[in-house]
């Protein structure tokens, strides 16, 4: 790239690739199908072919030997060797004079300084937070595609059929074509929905499928991948489902077809006609056609945008849709761009005098939304929203929220004769509870809202519909709405936990409350004797430790965190 800082004498060979930002300095040697992404730095640094350097990666005096991937933060020291084909993770350090030998892997956060020889490779943890979750072509490989969709399908029956989807990037259509192939050979038969929304997704393997697969592009991170596995439900697979099928994925005891029993490829009809109408079934829209709403819709350039035309038309409410097109090049989007889009969005709102404006998600899952006035409402503060609407018009029934969550929403929905079941942060655990008996609503507090008459899964098109029928039969608007409910102060703060300490971390937290209450629903949850409460939680994927704090005031909730921050960081010490 021309943004790029290369001060020679310096070698970079065939086909590498130097993003804008990154620095290359002198005596330093780059080999063939390098890539060095932005932000990384590099002198006197001698990288062998095929290797991959991750964002504010810091590469001085060492050797990378070949197929090795550094991700992003990591920093290697003077007179440090990489043998080949190592992973080398986020944010790791590995001092100077180390050896690691091949085939090694080094954990996100980890402090190196003394050689690893016996140590193999291998993927401690095959499912994040999102499924499988990767860079594309790095992490995220059509090889790792194929072995993945070969051991799923050897958790299934022979003949058993598995919906599969993608979102609009090149991508996920690319991989989503070896998942298909895999699945085929191992005698599945394939419902291939294409580039839908990851509720209709979800809604289609619902109807007599085993399981379903979804490719998209990460939130926030358009080089990489999430290759999402649902259960027959249509639901995120469990976790003894995901220890089930990691199981046959280390053990590469894959199921192979026999030739008359390779597995059919369908591409279904009708989906957005048949997902629209058992929407409109399900929830209550009574009441929208006579209070004459008018709304503004911000497909965001996503896969929302497909579903739209068929769902507004039958709503009979005056919908302006903005960015409906599909953008292969902006598969997602990023926090600041995702603002300034909601920005646009309340100025387009306001002029046009419209009840309110929502603006889905690359992948129709989440919603944002703003007022009549074209003020933001902040997701945290959509959720009690949301909570106070449906709990007014039901006068009963349970609510799932996440631990991390305000307790403002225990106070609206206590106030409205609803109850709060806490979940943990897991997707899993609150679609468990949405499929509940007697669960009214859900909601993470991030933009994803259950809507259980419906779906127990994330759907941004489900609480649209349901939004605009509770704003129509209440005739409030969501202004009145927001400045009724009292404003919450929570605060969240991550704090970098190496891999090996984060046990011991969670002992010096509850040795450190004492006689404080303490919830264990998920993480370690401490309740002062004031009622402000702090939540520390190890992140299952990342060398790092979420904290959430809550208090009065700002302040207060400020200080709670300084105050087990610290606890966290001198048990990691």
């Amino acid at each position: 790239h021309h943004d790029a800082i290369l001060r020679g004498p310096l070698f970079i060979g065939d086909y590498a690739k130097v993003e804008a930002g990154a620095e290359i300095r002198e005596h330093s040697v780059i080999g063939s199908n390098v890539v060095v992404k932005t932000g990384a730095f590099l002198h006197k640094a001698v990288i062998h072919d095929n290797v991959y350097i991750g964002q504010q990666t810091n590469l001085r005096g060492c050797v990378i030997g070949k197929n090795t991937d550094v991700m992003r933060a990591a920093r290697i020291d003077d007179g440090a060797v990489i043998g080949d084909e190592c992973l080398i993770g986020e944010e790791s350090n590995i001092a100077g004079n180390v050896r690691v030998y091949p085939f090694k892997t080094i954990e996100a956060g980890a402090f190196v300084n003394t050689s690893v020889i016996w140590e193999s490779r291998g993927q401690a943890h095959l499912f994040g937070a999102r499924g499988v979750s990767g860079i594309l072509n790095v992490e995220i490989t059509p090889e790792l595609a194929v072995r993945l969709a070969g051991a799923y399908a050897t958790t299934l029956k022979k003949g058993a059929t598995v919906t599969t989807a993608r979102d609009h990037s090149r991508g996920a259509r690319a991989l989503k074509r070896a998942v298909i192939s895999a699945l085929q050979t191992s005698a599945i038969d394939v419902r291939d929905l294409e580039n839908v929304p990851m509720p209709v997704a979800r809604q289609q393997t619902a109807r007599g499928s085993a399981g379903g697969i979804m490719i998209r592009t990460s939130p926030g991170r358009p080089d990489s991948l999430d290759i999402m596995f649902f259960d027959e439900r249509g639901a995120d697979l469990s976790a003894a489902g995901q220890r089930k099928l990691d199981r046959v994925f280390a053990r590469q005891e894959y199921r192979r077809a026999f030739p008359g029993e390779i597995g059919d490829l369908r591409f279904p009809a009708t989906v957005f006609d048949s997902y629209t109408g058992a929407l409109l079934r399900a929830v209550d829209i009574s009441g929208i056609a006579d209070a004459g709403l008018k709304v503004v819709v911000d497909a965001a350039n996503g896969s929302a945008g497909l579903v739209l035309p068929s769902l507004l038309g039958r709503l009979g409410v005056d919908a302006l849709t903005v960015n409906p097109g599909l953008d292969e090049a902006r598969p997602t989007e990023t926090t600041e761009s995702r603002r300034a889009g909601l920005v646009r969005l309340g100025e387009i709102v306001a002029s046009a005098r419209a009840a309110f404006g929502v603006r889905f998600d690359p992948v129709g899952e989440r919603l944002s939304l703003v007022d009549e006035r074209g003020r933001i409402i902040e997701d945290d503060r959509a959720l009690l929203v949301m909570l106070d609407l449906v709990a007014a018009e039901r006068r009963s029934g349970r609510v799932a929220l996440p631990v991390t969550t305000t307790r403002i929403g225990e106070q609206v929905a206590a106030y409205h004769g609803t109850q709060v079941e806490w979940t943990t942060t897991s997707p899993d655990d609150l679609t468990r509870v949405g499929r509940a008996e007697g669960t009214i609503f859900g909601g993470d507090g991030r933009g994803g809202f259950i809507i259980p008459e419906f779906s127990s899964v994330f759907d941004g098109s489900a609480a649209f519909v349901r939004l605009i029928g509770l704003v129509a039969r209440t005739q409030l608007t969501l202004s009145q709405i927001d400045a009724r409910i009292p404003r919450a102060h929570v605060i969240k703060r991550d704090v970098p936990t190496p891999w090996a300490v984060k046990g011991s971390v969670m002992r010096r937290v509850v040795e450190s409350a004492g006689d404080r209450s303490v919830d264990t629903t998920d993480g370690v949850r401490v309740v002062e004797a004031d009622g402000r409460w702090v939540m520390v939680l190890p992140d299952p994927a990342e060398a790092v430790t979420h904290l959430w704090a809550e208090g009065p005031d700002d302040t207060s909730a400020e200080a709670l965190l300084d105050e087990w921050a610290e606890v966290v960081e001198s048990a990691g010490r």
